[in-house]
């Protein structure tokens, strides 16, 4: 019997925590401006993450880091915020059970990119999961 290895744990662990997060934050910009809930859910995130550095003692930067990391770092963090305001605006405004799958496309968005900037190969395992994620999400937006 194989056992999970611990990137598709954290990863399963990643789905669920989001799923919960499209509910919560489904609850939380039912009465509260999308922007500022945006704003809230970035603080927790800061110090929730400020807090499990210092507990594990990881506050250096890594030896032989390229400056770059640091702009790709810094441009992944603008991305993640502009995804957080429109999936915030998006809650507020639609269901979750049709927000949340439409969010989840950027697995196909992010399989799309792999391919054409990190030279990852496209198995014709990805090439259906990703298909059948974009179905899914079409289905459940459109029937």
């Amino acid at each position: 019997m194989k056992w999970f290895s611990r990137w598709e744990v954290l990863a399963l662990a990643s789905a669920f925590f989001a799923g919960l997060t499209a509910f919560l934050g489904k609850m939380g910009v039912m009465n509260v401006n999308s922007n500022l809930a945006t704003f809230i859910r970035t603080v927790v995130v800061l110090v929730m993450t400020a807090c499990i550095i210092s507990w594990r003692h990881q506050w250096q930067w890594p030896q032989g880091a390229a400056g770059k990391a640091w702009i790709f770092l810094t441009l992944s963090g603008v991305a993640t915020g502009l995804s957080w305001l429109c999936y915030y605006r998006a809650l507020g405004l639609g269901p979750v059970s049709k927000v949340a799958p439409i969010d989840k496309l950027s697995v196909a968005f992010a399989v799309i990119l792999g391919i054409l900037f990190l030279g990852e190969k496209l198995s014709w395992q990805v090439a259906l999961g990703a298909g059948l994620i974009i179905l899914g999400a079409m289905v459940i937006v459109f029937l």
